[in-house]
């Protein structure tokens, strides 16, 4: 057993059967030299504060009370391997519970300080996403996550749909491939929340915004990059914008914030600025709805809470244009709960934290929507299909409240799509007669 100084609940645990080993005591070392000679001083910087602000605001945290599973804890396990107390080995596990959602680099005084307090500005997602990667690079894994990769490799997609079918949703729509402007369609929403881009393909047309798919649409790497599998994530990074680029495109649409935040993060990181411009669906509506493009008159009377998705407000602070889409929707009665005091919720969806830890992803889950039902809303909207679709096994596990995109919502209103069996299903959820 180590314990990691200053950590509560850092006694090392005997290895998750998860995490396989495959690799050599000397590969381990060099992962740990390259990956303490990036990230020690910012350790340091961390520890060096003792203010551990960021336990209470982060969403796992808020479930195992372990602060091991800390922006605190990770940054100390990091200068603790800097000083050979810690193997790589040891501390790989410990780098899970994390959903990549932000929260702690918001609420952190390095941060929120001018002048980058104490000595660096907090960058906890970097962080982890790097022991994941020298973990990889060293031959330890988790299982679960290799398996997901492996499978995402060999469909191209990580929901294990045909590849031949990854645009099976849009048969229907008379959609063209390529074209100045791309819709780029997630792997979720492409084989599972279908619902999802056929709302926003039918709001676009009706706006009179031309779009097109891709000729050979591959997953965006991003869910592999924050796994630690770099060499997968660049094989499709690679393979989409030159895509793109054969089309000729100009534009990519999005759908979920975590493509969203692949296409204009971690792309930028790998290829520099690549020319295409990169937009989010809810701020493409917002403009249109303001410019009277997309005309929004059909009444839904329901009243709706929003779910803020991570990778949205706490990491691209974009939170103006969903709540700009829901206010312009006629009858429904918009209960909001602003995005800073959402800073601290997370549907746990993301990081790869649901293929590691299920448990723990759907108590991080059920705590969100614990927080949504003193709201009173009947339905929990959201802008991120995985966000959408986590919520939305848990909730129906749990007999809580349904949950929708916006997008959807959106098309109902836009008479594009009818809301009668959907209003049927919210007022059944709430014991009322339809």
């Amino acid at each position: 057993m180590t314990r990691i100084p200053d950590v509560e609940g850092s006694d090392l645990v005997p290895r998750d059967p998860d995490v396989l080993s495959i690799g050599d005591r000397a590969a381990a070392e060099a992962a740990t030299r390259k990956l303490a000679e990036g990230y020690e001083d910012r350790a340091w910087g961390c520890m060096s504060s003792r203010h551990k602000f960021c336990r209470e605001p982060c969403p796992v945290y808020q479930v195992t009370r372990n602060e091991q599973h800390t922006s605190y804890g990770f940054h100390a396990t990091v200068a603790a391997m800097s000083q050979g107390l810690v193997d790589l080995e040891d501390a790989y596990e410990q780098y899970a519970y994390c959903t990549q959602c932000g929260a702690c680099e918001l609420r952190c005084p390095n941060t929120l300080f001018t002048g980058d307090f104490y000595r660096n500005r907090t960058q906890l997602v970097q962080l982890v996403r790097a022991v994941r990667a020298a973990g990889v690079e060293a031959g330890i894994e988790r299982a679960s996550w290799k398996r997901w990769n492996d499978d995402t490799v060999a469909f191209r997609n990580e929901m294990q749909g045909d590849p031949a079918e990854v645009a099976g949703w849009a048969d229907d729509l008379d959609l063209p491939r390529g074209g100045e402007t791309i819709l780029f369609c997630d792997c979720m929403a492409a084989y599972r929340q279908t619902r999802v881009p056929r709302a926003v393909s039918l709001l676009l047309r009706e706006a009179g915004v031309e779009v097109g798919l891709m000729n050979d649409q591959w997953c965006c790497g991003g869910p592999a990059l924050e796994m630690g599998y770099t060499d997968i994530f660049e094989q499709f990074a690679r393979h989409n914008l030159e895509d793109w680029r054969a089309a000729g495109a100009r534009r990519v649409v999005t759908l979920d914030p975590h493509d969203y935040i692949a296409f204009v993060e971690d792309y930028p990181r790998l290829f520099g600025d690549y020319g295409i411009e990169v937009l989010h669906i809810t701020d493409l509506l917002a403009e249109l709805i303001e410019q009277g493009k997309l005309r929004l008159e059909r009444p839904i009377p329901v009243s709706v809470t929003y779910h803020d998705p991570c990778r949205l407000n706490k990491r691209r602070g974009i939170w103006e244009s969903p709540r700009k889409i829901l206010r312009a929707i006629p009858g429904l009665e918009f209960r909001d709960v602003d995005h800073v005091t959402q800073w601290s919720m997370c549907s746990g969806a993301g990081g790869g934290l649901p293929i590691a830890l299920p448990d723990v992803a759907e108590k991080v889950a059920r705590n969100r929507l614990d927080l949504a039902r003193p709201v009173g809303a009947d339905v929990l909207a959201s802008a991120c299909v995985w966000a959408e679709d986590h919520l939305e096994r848990v909730a129906a596990a749990d007999g809580q409240m349904p949950v929708a995109d916006i997008t959807v919502l959106a098309a109902m209103s836009a008479g594009l799509l009818d809301p009668k069996p959907w209003l049927a299903e919210v007022a059944r959820n709430r014991g009322v007669a339809p």
